[in-house]
């Protein structure tokens, strides 16, 4: 197989060295032949120059180890008929040999210790059995005793013995085999119907550009064909990429959000596990033409960008405004761009938004999210929201600090003082069930974007200066472990046991679904696995599995999978559509809970950005071009 060889490491260029570590040098040809001679004549080369010396006039100085003396002594003494004719050098002084000492008299025998019979070794047994994968609708309200984020209302991870654990990770891999073959199947569709497109259409088997035209489901699943151990795929992907991928091809607006966080964070991504060339050199020509978009009298950027002449502005819808989520969601992958590529007026033009919204900071830590950017000063107005416009900025807020090897504690800062207003103003309970949510402006409605804060509050407490003992640290794991059940309480109470875009939070009946359709989100999945990473409680892996079952077979149609419009009417129609965001975070983050093996590592090496693609934190980074933190 000849793809990958970029990524292949050169021959062993270290040279041969001799018995005390000194490297050995010569002409290049005939070494390897003089190595052989040597190994062939072994000790025979110093004896044989030592008989020579008799017969030569320069006195050179012999080679005469210790050892050579010690065996002519011993054939001294062992042959008294051994003259001193038979010394190789009789000018080197005879070696002290101590006198035989008298044999010591023997210990005495131990008593025998009988055999302890050794049961035979058994190979530890294999199963074999296959994964049942029917799906069964449980239904809602069950597991009430994680409605306040644990049994007995613990907020540290319950003692999971190591039979248990072995156990969990045993049936996690047969999980995660089919998962994979969830994407197996939804790209080998992609690749026949729809190579290099924006999107999949499944049901009508054809691609469809709406992205900009820049192959946005190839780019945005390169890292999920990388961590599913899909070699071969990613790199035809990257040959794609390679001599395929033009950034200036298409002279629409795109949006800077979108691309940022799907298209260039995949590049990123992907260079970042693969180490390939070819992805860091299309995210630099990338990362340049949507930094054009930072050029307001501000410095916060425009939302739409037009990659060919660079023209940038805010759609009309928006009265000219930005938005928090928008604004505060480039960061992580420019930050990145900066230190990869040695340029780091990328981090510089990006934190700007942060600065500039750490001056303005609410007293309660609360943003709200439309922003203006035309004109200094730049102004907050509108609602405060954790679902639209306003989810991935509290996101990168923490994520930032970590990515930062927790170094640049303003974000950490940002993000304390969000989450204390979240707590006091936001978090509210359900009634009869006493579920968590949190209330969007002043409404009782909540995202199914919302639901990413379960794992994003877990990580936080798990990363708090305070230490996760603090107070702080366990509030924030205690919302976010009840918020998470509750977004699970979202799919498996519906009769499709998917979660619907909004629900609406209603005394009486603890909520209903309000906007019914499935995008096929990644969301609560994502919460799920987080959880699982640092607690390690296989109740998340079992949730995670109904929601799988459920989302293949109301949503796997056509070739691959696609969107369903009523989570609340299993006979519903289907839409002709699966988002990128399916393969790039859906699948990854369900596979991720079920693999055991993973080189991820949420807590001391990767940061997510908000589309899922996983990097090195900066100070990991064994490349360093540039250090601008």
């Amino acid at each position: 197989d000849d793809k990958g060889d970029d990524n292949r490491e050169g021959d062993d260029k270290s040279g041969d060295k001799d018995d005390m570590g000194n490297s050995i040098k010569g002409d290049d040809k005939g070494d390897d032949k003089r190595d052989d001679d040597k190994d062939d004549k072994g000790d025979d080369d110093i004896s044989e120059a030592i008989r020579n010396k008799k017969n030569r006039d320069d006195k050179e100085d012999i080679v005469y180890t210790n050892d050579d003396r010690n065996d002519d002594q011993r054939k001294k003494r062992d042959d008294p008929k051994q003259t001193d004719t038979d010394d190789v050098n009789n000018d080197v002084p005879p070696l002290l040999i101590p006198p035989e000492l008298p044999e010591a008299e023997p210990l005495p025998t131990p008593p025998k210790i009988p055999d302890i019979p050794v049961p035979p070794k058994t190979p530890l047994p294999v199963d074999n059995t296959p994964i049942d994968t029917h799906f069964e609708h449980l239904g809602g309200y069950r597991y009430k005793a994680y409605t306040s984020g644990s049994p007995n209302g613990e907020t540290t991870p319950l003692p999971l013995s190591e039979t248990a654990r072995n156990a969990s990770d045993a049936l996690a891999r047969k999980r995660r085999t089919v998962v994979k073959d969830a994407m197996k199947r939804s790209w080998s569709a992609y690749q026949l119907y729809a190579w290099g497109s924006d999107e999949l259409l499944p049901l009508s088997k054809k691609g469809r550009n709406n992205w900009g035209g820049m192959g946005t489901t190839l780019v945005d699943s390169l890292d999920t064909l990388w961590l599913m151990d899909m070699k071969t795929e990613f790199y035809e992907a990257r040959d794609w990429v390679r001599d395929h991928l033009d950034n200036s091809a298409h002279g629409k607006d795109v949006s800077l959000f979108e691309t940022t966080i799907r298209s260039l964070g995949g590049l990123l991504s992907a260079y970042d596990w693969s180490g390939d060339s070819a992805f860091l050199e299309k995210a630099e020509d990338l990362g340049e033409r949507l930094a054009h978009a930072f050029k307001t009298e501000t410095g916060i950027p425009n939302s739409q960008i037009n990659l060919v002449n660079h023209r940038n502005s805010n759609p009309g819808w928006t009265g000219g405004k930005t938005n928090i989520a928008e604004a505060g969601t480039l960061q992580i992958e420019f930050r990145y761009l900066a230190h990869v590529a040695g340029k780091p007026e990328y981090a510089e033009k990006a934190d700007v938004v942060f600065n500039t919204l750490y001056k303005m900071r609410p007293a309660n830590g609360l943003y709200p999210i439309m922003l203006s950017n035309q004109r200094k000063p730049a102004r907050l107005s509108g609602k405060v929201a954790f679902g639209a416009m306003g989810d991935s900025f509290y996101e990168y807020m923490l994520k930032l600090w970590l990515q930062s090897g927790k170094q640049e504690d303003m974000y950490r800062e940002m993000y304390d003082e969000s989450m204390d207003g979240l707590a006091k103003e936001l978090v509210a309970k359900s009634k009869p069930s006493g579920l968590t949510y949190i209330k969007e402006g002043r409404s009782n409605n909540q995202d199914h974007l919302a639901c990413f804060m379960g794992g994003l509050l877990a990580l936080g407490a798990y990363t708090d200066p305070l230490g996760l003992d603090s107070e702080r640290a366990q509030r924030d794991l205690r919302i976010g472990k009840a918020l998470t059940y509750t977004c699970y309480q979202t799919y498996a109470r519906t009769a499709t046991g998917i979660g619907p875009e909004i629900v609406s939070f209603t005394d009486g009946y603890d909520f209903s679904a309000k906007s019914k359709y499935y995008i096929l989100r990644p969301e609560t999945v994502e919460s799920l696995f987080i959880l699982h990473s640092l607690t390690g409680d296989p109740v998340y892996r079992e949730w995670g599995w109904e929601i799988f079952l459920a989302i293949k077979h109301y949503c796997e149609k056509g070739v691959a999978f696609a969107t369903i419009h009523d989570v609340t009417d299993g006979s519903g129609p289907t839409e002709d559509k699966m988002e990128s965001f399916f393969l790039a975070e859906t699948l990854k983050y369900l596979y991720l809970l079920f693999d055991p093996d993973t080189d991820v590592d949420i807590l001391n090496k990767h940061v997510f950005n908000t589309e899922a693609h996983p990097m090195k934190m900066l100070h990991l980074i064994k490349k360093k071009l540039v250090e601008y933190i």
